[in-house]
C-alpha cells in the first residue's frame, strides 16, 4: 500500500465500526463519525465505503500517528488502532 490507500476490511458489528487498513496499520472507525450522512441512524455500508474513501487521506494520517503513538487531531482521535 501507498500514498493515501485505504482498504476497507469490513464492518465490526460488536465495535459499531469499520475496520480500514492502511500502510501504517489497521484501524476501526466509529460510525458516528459518519453521522452527518443520516442523522440518528447508522450508514449503509455503500455510505460508509464513500465516506471513508473521501476521507482516506486524513484516515491514512491518523492511522499514521496512532501507530507511531502519537494522538490524531480531532475527530479522529476517535479511530482505534487495531495493528500497525
Amino acid at each position: 500500500m501507498s500514498g493515501d490507500r485505504v482498504q476497507v476490511l469490513g464492518r465490526d458489528v460488536a465495535a459499531e465500526a469499520y475496520r480500514i487498513e492502511t500502510a501504517h496499520g489497521q484501524a476501526l472507525v466509529p460510525e458516528y463519525l459518519m453521522e452527518g450522512m443520516r442523522p440518528g441512524e447508522r450508514p449503509s455500508h455503500q455510505e460508509a465505503y464513500e465516506w471513508i474513501a473521501a476521507h482516506r487521506g486524513r484516515l491514512t494520517r491518523a492511522v499514521a500517528r496512532l501507530a507511531a503513538g502519537k494522538v490524531p487531531r480531532p475527530p479522529y482521535d476517535t479511530l482505534t488502532l487495531v495493528k500497525s
